[in-house]
């Protein structure tokens, strides 16, 4: 089979309608004759051409609002100038994007837009990557003529997850379309006119209100400041400073194939052992690895599916992993609450095994362990702060989330040379994972690494080939069967919340799964919303391009690993054996499980869910 093109890719997720067979025209931009599918924007055209045509607002098959106005051009025969995102090129047409005219006016409409804003620069936590900032440098603004005459509008930063800075909100609503069309959410909208205009949600709302998952898609879209995730550093700063805490830190593994990216490496680049190394370095006491609870995650996962297989509990399973996806099921689809995993996320099992477990093991008083978790997910801050997960003793699990941005942030703080840095290795025993823990973070990795066990428990033997590529890609809803106990299963796979509702809607209407794995993020973790944000100068590629190098990169570790089955680690079963017992059993579902319920009346009613909790 041919392999999909990145850009064909984007058209059908994005926008599945798109004809592949389109008329061609022909047209001049700056001189150059050159062609286009019809219906094309003028920016996109000049892009496939190596002509760049600056862009605020603009997010190619998501958001195409052309209101920052920032891209116009001039085109021979229109008196006004035009905004090229929202402007399809004709045949004949000519196109001049670097006029003085064009000049004079993207100063002035850049201009315009930092009279509205908090000009914080030097303090502000996208300073590097800010892309006003940027865009002001390039079109050569030294100067600003305007007042800032907007009203004041106060930080909004009392959630667990994210700030929202309505001064440095530059209205250009790529996050209220990434909400409502990448995600299905709809959490977000612009609320007045003008100088009073507001993005956030209804009724100048606050997030903790509002039917958002917390999966920070929006931040990765935000050109400016005004979305960040709530910054944890100082916490963690203070925590690893104070000589009577004992702090322990564990990373995801989506942050081995991303945090280089941070420091100009390509997408994809693997730098488990330089990441150890930094997090010693920073001051870290012991470095474990959330790919051991992954596949911890796999053996009660496995084990709870061969449970309901038997007739104990709802059909389909679906996966817990991804704390953005679960929320939109309280949100939106309470009624397939029964149906999800009662497994904890491998962050969470990792801190409540360290509060216990190892603290036992290692004599450690656990009011003493502080547990910091770096993961590429916002949603994780919000997953982390759920009282659900807070022990009979009042203990968090995971006291501290920091995101793949924040981290590198703390690596430059401490002033360390990542170049320079030496390769490291995860502590054991919680620092040691197969190849299972490894694909989590990629779309379609938890249902293999379920698979791989799964057969191995039911049919005594092996697979004979390990990987299970069925389940694998970019599409937004894959299926696929294994045959399992004598009977075959039919399982699903879904990443990004909208491509979630579309596979629950299928079932609502009679379609039939036993196992569906689904990740709130476009892409699983690996596309999360505390992944490093790139500014226009180094986006060389597509984010989905990104996307897929990155999983490449994981399933070569994976490939690499001796041991490429959860049942396999050696650490796990040690741990059966010593601490839990067995899979499911008494200890391991009070410290390895729990539930969840319906967020929200109206959206119970609207489900029509009516069972009280």
């Amino acid at each position: 089979m041919q392999q999909e093109t990145t850009e064909n890719r984007d058209a059908r997720l994005h926008d599945p309608v798109r004809s592949v067979d389109q008329r061609r025209v022909r047209l001049t931009i700056d001189g150059r004759e050159v062609t286009a599918e019809e219906g094309t924007n003028i920016v996109d055209a000049a892009r496939d051409h190596g002509i760049d045509v600056p862009t605020l607002c603009y997010l190619k098959g998501i958001s195409e609002p052309g209101c920052c106005r920032v891209c116009v051009v001039e085109v021979k025969g229109m008196r006004t100038l035009p905004a090229a995102c929202v402007t399809p090129v004709r045949e004949g047409m000519v196109v001049r994007t670097n006029t003085p005219r064009v000049r004079r006016t993207r100063r002035r409409v850049v201009e315009l837009l930092l009279t509205e804003h908090h000009t914080d620069c030097p303090v502000c936590p996208r300073a590097e990557t800010c892309e006003l900032r940027q865009m002001a440098a390039r079109v050569g603004l030294h100067r600003l003529k305007f007042f800032n005459r907007r009203r004041r509008r106060q930080m909004l930063e009392n959630n667990p997850f994210m700030v929202r800075d309505p001064e440095k909100c530059i209205k250009c609503r790529r996050c209220v379309e990434v909400c409502r069309k990448v995600q299905g959410v709809d959490a977000l909208t612009a609320t007045g006119r003008g100088f009073e205009m507001v993005i956030g949600p209804a009724f100048e709302g606050d997030l903790e209100a509002a039917a958002c998952i917390s999966c920070g898609q929006c931040l990765l879209t935000c050109p400016t400041g005004a979305l960040t995730e709530r910054e944890y550093i100082h916490e963690v700063w203070k925590a690893i400073d104070d000589p009577g805490k004992q702090v322990v830190v564990q990373t995801a593994p989506a942050i081995q194939v991303t945090l280089g990216e941070e420091f100009g490496m390509p997408a994809g680049t693997v730098v488990t052992g330089k990441l150890v190394s930094a997090l010693r370095a920073i001051g870290f006491d012991t470095v474990f690895s959330t790919e051991f609870a992954a596949d911890l995650t796999v053996m009660e996962e496995a084990h709870e599916l061969l449970e309901r297989l038997g007739g104990k509990g709802e059909l389909p399973l679906i996966s817990s992993c991804s704390p953005g996806w679960v929320k939109f099921c309280e949100h939106f689809y309470p009624e397939f609450l029964d149906n999800l995993s009662t497994c904890k996320s491998p962050q969470e099992m990792l801190g409540a095994l360290v509060k216990s477990y190892y603290a036992e093991k290692e004599g450690l008083d656990p009011d003493q362990l502080v547990t910091v978790a770096i993961m590429p997910c916002t949603a994780k801050k919000f997953e982390a702060a759920r009282p659900e997960l807070v022990s009979e003793a009042g203990r968090r699990d995971i006291d501290f989330v920091l995101t793949t941005r924040e981290l590198a942030r703390m690596i430059r703080q401490a002033g360390l040379d990542w170049d320079a840095l030496e390769e490291g290795e995860f502590d054991a025993p919680l620092g040691i994972a197969t190849g299972a823990g490894v694909i989590f973070a990629a779309t379609g990795g938890v249902m293999e690494a379920a698979i791989r066990t799964a057969y191995a428990l039911t049919e005594g033997e092996e697979m004979a080939r390990v990987d299970f590529k069925a389940v694998r890609g970019l599409n937004g809803v894959r299926e696929a069967e294994v045959h399992l106990r004598g009977r075959t299963l039919k399982l699903a796979v879904a990443h990004g919340t909208r491509n979630a509702r579309r596979l629950l809607e299928r079932i609502k209407a009679g379609a039939k799964y036993h196992f569906l794995e689904i990740m709130g993020c476009p892409g699983g973790c690996i596309g999360g919303g505390g992944q490093p944000i790139l500014g226009p100068g180094r986006r060389k590629d597509s984010p989905w391009e990104r996307r897929r190098r990155r999983a490449e990169a994981l399933y070569s570790i994976d490939l690499k690993r001796e041991l490429r089955r959860a049942h396999e680690n050696p650490a796990v079963r040690k741990l059966y054996e010593e601490y839990l017992g067995h899979p499911l059993s008494e200890k391991a579902k009070k410290l390895l499980h729990t539930a969840y319920t319906p967020r929200g009346r109206y959206l119970r009613a609207r489900a029509g869910f009516t069972r009280v909790h």
